[in-house]
C-alpha cells in the first residue's frame, strides 16, 4: 500500500462498521480502485507497484518507523509532557519520580522506577491476526513482517508508562468495574484485575485510550468485538479530546506524517461510533 493512500483509506474505514464483513469487502475493493488510479496517474516503475510503506529510521526523517526506531523519537514527542499515562507520575529520561504520584510498587520496585513505552493496543492483539505470530510470536514478526513493523512502531499507539504497570497490564483488555477500585499501586488510580484478565485505566486517560484503540483498529483493520467497540465509543464520547492529546497529535504528525483523525477531526468519531 502506498503511503499517500493511507489517509484516504482511513477515512473510508471510519465511515463504516468495522465488524461488518460486507463493509470490509467494499472497503477493500475501493482501496484497490484508488490504488490503480493513482498508479496510472503517477506511472510508477514495476518495482514500485505494490510496494509496502517504507519505514524510516533517521531522527529528522518524517514517516513511520519500526518499534526500535520509534523509541528513539518518542522522547521528542513527549518533551515538556513527561507524565506517565496510567498513574500520572512525572519522569525524566527513563527515571520515574514515584513520589510525584504517590506510587507504591506492587512487587517490582526496580521496574517501577523506569519508564517504558506501552502499546495501548497490545502487540499480541496486533500480531495474533498475522501468520508470522502464529508461527512464532513477536520474535517471528518484528523485523520480518512489514505490516507488523508498521503497527508496532506507530507513534499514535505508544505512551509512556511506569514499567511495573506496563508489565502487569501485559495484553489485558480494558474494562471498567468499579468507581473506587482497591488500590494496587499506592495512589495510582489504574488497576489490573489479574483473575479476570482485564485492566481499568484511570478516568483521566480513558478517552485518550479509547481514541487510540479505535484508531488502531480502523487504521489496520484489526478484528474489533462489539463489546470493545461499545466501551471505547462510550469512553471517547464521555471524555472529550483534551489539550494533551492535541499537542501530542500535532507532534506525531510532524514526526510520523500521520496522526489520529479521531483527535483532529470532530466528525470522525460520529462517523465511527454513531
Amino acid at each position: 500500500m502506498r503511503l499517500g493512500l493511507l489517509p484516504v483509506i482511513l477515512f473510508l474505514a471510519l465511515t463504516g462498521c468495522l465488524d461488518d464483513k460486507q463493509d470490509r469487502k467494499l472497503l477493500s475493493e475501493a482501496a484497490k480502485a484508488i490504488a490503480r488510479s493513482i498508479e496510472q496517474a503517477e506511472s510508477p516503475s514495476p518495482k514500485q507497484k505494490g510496494e509496502p510503506v517504507e519505514l524510516v529510521n533517521g531522527g529528522k526523517q518524517v514517516g513511520h518507523r519500526d518499534f526500535a526506531s520509534a523509541k528513539k523519537v518518542l522522547p521528542r514527542v513527549y518533551e515538556g509532557m513527561e507524565e506517565d499515562f496510567y498513574c500520572g507520575c512525572r519522569y525524566s529520561g527513563k527515571s520515574v519520580d514515584l513520589r510525584s504520584c504517590g506510587y507504591v510498587a506492587r512487587r517490582d520496585e526496580k521496574r517501577a522506577r523506569r519508564i517504558e513505552w506501552e502499546h495501548v493496543v497490545p502487540a499480541s492483539h496486533m500480531g495474533s491476526q498475522a501468520r508470522c505470530w502464529q508461527d512464532g510470536g513477536r520474535k517471528n514478526c518484528s523485523g520480518k513482517d512489514p505490516r507488523f513493523d508498521l503497527m508496532e512502531g506507530d507513534l499514535n499507539n505508544l505512551v509512556p508508562a511506569v514499567g511495573e504497570v506496563n508489565g502487569d497490564r501485559g495484553n489485558m483488555s480494558y474494562g471498567v468495574w468499579s468507581r473506587k477500585p482497591e488500590p494496587v499501586y499506592g495512589q495510582c488510580a489504574s488497576v489490573p484485575d489479574f483473575r479476570n484478565k482485564r485492566f481499568q485505566p484511570r478516568e483521566e486517560v480513558r478517552g485518550r485510550a479509547a481514541r487510540i484503540s479505535l484508531y488502531m483498529h480502523a487504521r489496520y483493520r484489526l478484528n474489533l468485538s462489539s463489546q470493545d467497540k461499545k466501551l471505547w465509543c462510550g469512553w471517547a464520547k464521555t471524555y472529550p479530546v483534551d489539550d494533551w492529546e492535541r499537542a501530542r497529535n500535532e507532534r506525531i504528525v510532524r514526526v510520523q506524517g500521520e496522526g489520529n483523525p479521531l483527535v483532529s477531526d470532530r466528525s470522525a468519531l460520529a462517523r465511527l461510533c454513531g
